[in-house]
C-alpha cells in the first residue's frame, strides 16, 4: 500500500507540473527522489488551505477510481442537481468508462437553464475515443462557432473525424486552423498525413520539416512527452 501511495503522488505531482508547465528540473525531483521530491512539490508549488480537499479527492481517485464514482454516484442520487451530474460524467471519463460518461453528460443537456458549451465540448471527446466520428461530428458542429471551438482539442477531433469520414476537404480546414508554430505537434503530424493521403507530398514535406525542426528546440520534458511523435515525423520524412 506504501508502494501505491508512492506512486500516485508521484503520478498526481507529474500531472500537475505537466498541466501547469512547471520548470524541467521539477520532473527530476519528482521522479529520481520520490517521498522528498514529490512532497517538496506539494508543499512549494500545489498546497494550501483551500486546496487539501481537492488534492485528497484527486489523489484518492487515482488510487481508488471507483470508490470515486460510487460516492458521486450516492452524492447523485441525494441531490440530483447539474453539477453534481457534471462531476460524476467526469469520474467515468478519469476511469475510462466513455459510455456511462455519455449518458450522465446527455442528461445534463437537459437543463436548458445551463450553459451546455462543457458537456459539448465533453461528448466530442467521448465519442472520439470510442471512434464514433458520427457522433463526434454532431456535438462538434453544435459549437464550432464557439470562440473556446478555435485551437481545441475539440478541433482537431473533429477534423479528424472528417477525415475519418472521407470529408477530406472540410478535414484539411479544421487541422489547419491548429497549425501553429512550436505547438500542437500530434495535430500538426494529422495534418501532414492528411497531405500525404491527398497527394500532396510538398506540403506535408515542409510541414514535417517544420517539426522536425522544432524539435531540436524542445525542452526535455517535451522531448519525453512527443518523442514518439517525433519519431513518426523523422520516419516520414525518410519516406519522401
Amino acid at each position: 500500500m506504501y508502494y501505491y501511495l508512492i506512486v500516485a503522488l508521484q503520478a498526481y505531482c507529474i500531472y500537475h507540473a505537466y498541466k501547469n508547465e512547471k520548470p524541467y528540473y521539477w520532473y527530476f525531483l519528482i521522479f529520481f527522489i520520490p517521498v522528498f521530491g514529490s512532497l517538496l512539490y506539494i508543499i512549494t508549488q500545489v498546497y494550501n488551505q483551500n486546496d487539501a480537499e481537492k488534492l485528497q479527492n484527486e489523489l484518492t481517485s487515482i488510487i481508488n477510481p471507483t470508490k470515486n464514482i460510487k460516492d458521486l454516484e450516492k452524492k447523485l442520487e441525494f441531490s440530483d442537481t447539474y453539477a453534481n451530474r457534471i462531476d460524476l460524467a467526469d469520474a467515468y471519463v478519469q476511469n475510462n468508462d466513455m459510455h456511462n460518461a455519455i449518458i450522465n453528460y446527455k442528461l445534463t443537456l437537459k437543463d436548458t437553464d445551463q450553459n451546455p458549451l462543457y458537456a459539448k465540448q465533453r461528448l466530442v471527446l467521448c465519442y472520439f475515443q470510442l471512434k464514433d466520428y458520427v457522433g463526434v461530428l454532431e456535438h462538434a458542429e453544435a459549437i464550432k462557432d464557439k470562440t473556446e471551438f478555435k485551437g481545441s482539442k475539440q478541433q482537431f477531433c473533429y477534423g479528424l473525424a472528417l477525415k475519418e469520414l472521407g470529408k477530406l476537404d472540410e478535414a484539411e480546414v479544421e487541422l489547419k486552423q491548429i497549425d501553429r508554430p512550436f505547438s500542437n505537434y500530434d495535430e500538426r503530424l494529422e495534418l501532414a498525413k492528411l497531405y500525404l493521403e491527398s497527394s500532396r507530398t510538398s506540403e506535408a514535406k515542409t510541414l514535417l520539416q517544420d517539426i522536425s525542426e522544432e524539435s531540436h528546440h524542445m525542452t526535455k520534458p517535451n522531448q519525453r512527452i512527443y518523442r514518439a511523435t517525433i519519431v513518426e515525423v523523422e520516419r516520414l520524412l525518410k519516406t519522401l
